[in-house]
């Protein structure tokens, strides 16, 4: 069972011992017998038969030795920088991250003691440059929302290893189809599973993924912030996980197929997509991901962004990505809204930036929709 489609299929899935159904059973309960049970089974505990199954899956296809489910990304990411982040400990985070862990890091580090710096660029040797005595923690997000920069990760892996740090990355945008990071050296992988390992639009979790020794102490942690899963969502996640690889492959094909009729289009003045060659970071891209995935953004030339939106017909106006459906939305007002002004400006998301999450609907009819908007 080594091929990765197989695994998103059939690893981590529970036997129905009683019935032979040939999928995982749901375990609803938050009551488990403790008398003869080699483990205390409670929902907290992060610790389920579902809970476990969906935990299992992830790690194979992260490549990883272990993994947890949480409630969302952000109860993931959270859980894991307060795991080795505390009173009197720096860290070094990239430029260009998704806009709720900017919030997160403004809101509650000073809070607690934490000191953080955001590098000026994506490189390795600017993130580098930034690390003091007390870092204990390097921090990417590649591809970078909402412009698409690439961050190479094994420069990245290797400079931390190198001076002591534990590295982690947001694999959210490329998804395990696309990038696996832990096979490159990074610790521990974070995901919103909300996005495209739920893939439907429907359920809201997050996700972690690493090295064992790490894990462990992010399971403590978890255990007592307390952002466990109920089981019917589990289930869900588990059965979209299956299909991931083939919605993920489909939405691959048509996000290089909309790049390429957005970049030659003349009512567009800058497309962000890593699967083009002629963006900045194509190479190391090339070089780290299988494929570019599904998320762009773009600028129209003179237009307010949410004007442009309101015209389109076929694609959503929605917050979140990574659905079957296409979705559009602008991060000057949604994601990166928090960041105000001076703090958009100083990232490059400008007004007219339309971040576009490519479903699996036929590419002509995605075109012929953004034809009509731009005109």
């Amino acid at each position: 069972m080594d091929r990765f489609s197989t695994r998103c299929v059939h690893a981590g899935t529970m036997h129905d011992e009683v019935k032979k159904g040939i999928n995982s059973p749901i375990y609803t309960s938050t009551s488990f017998e403790f008398i003869d049970q080699p483990d205390t089974i409670y929902p907290r505990y992060l610790n389920t038969p579902n809970e476990k199954a969906v935990a299992e899956k992830i790690a194979s296809l992260e490549d990883a030795e272990s993994a947890l489910v949480f409630s969302s990304g952000m109860a993931a990411i959270s859980t894991v920088l307060f795991t080795f982040l505390g009173k009197g400990d720096h860290s070094v985070f990239q430029k260009g991250l998704y806009g709720g862990t900017s919030h997160f890091l403004e809101r509650e580090f000073e809070r607690f003691g934490i000191e953080c710096t955001v590098a000026t660029s994506q490189t390795a040797e600017d993130m580098e440059s930034c690390i003091r005595k007390n870092t204990r923690v390097v921090y990417i997000e590649t591809p970078s929302n909402p412009l698409l920069s690439i961050t190479d990760i094994q420069a990245v892996a290797d400079m931390a290893k190198k001076r002591g740090l534990i590295s982690i990355i947001d694999n959210t945008f490329a998804s395990p189809v696309n990038q696996q990071p832990a096979a490159m050296g990074i610790d521990l992988v974070v995901h919103s599973a909300t996005k495209y390992m739920g893939g439907h639009s429907d359920i809201l979790a997050g996700a972690v993924a690493g090295r064992e020794e790490l894990m462990k102490e992010v399971y403590q942690t978890g255990l007592n912030f307390g952002g466990s899963l109920n089981a019917n969502t589990l289930y869900l996640l588990e059965r979209s996980l299956k299909t991931i690889h083939v919605r993920v492959e489909r939405i691959n094909d048509n996000a290089m197929e909309l790049a390429h009729f957005l970049e030659t289009h003349q009512a567009v003045k800058q497309v962000n997509y890593p699967g083009l060659p002629g963006h900045m970071g194509h190479k190391i891209a090339a070089k780290q991901m299988s494929g570019f995935g599904g998320m762009l953004s773009f600028e129209v030339k003179g237009q307010d962004g949410l004007a442009f939106q309101k015209r389109l017909k076929l694609i959503k106006p929605s917050m979140s990505l990574g659905g079957l459906e296409s979705i559009c939305s602008s991060p000057a007002h949604t994601s990166h809204r928090h960041l105000g002004p001076e703090g958009r400006k100083a990232e490059g998301i400008s007004e007219e930036l339309i971040r576009l999450s490519v479903g699996i609907e036929d590419v002509e009819d995605l075109k012929a929709d953004l034809e009509q908007a731009l005109k």
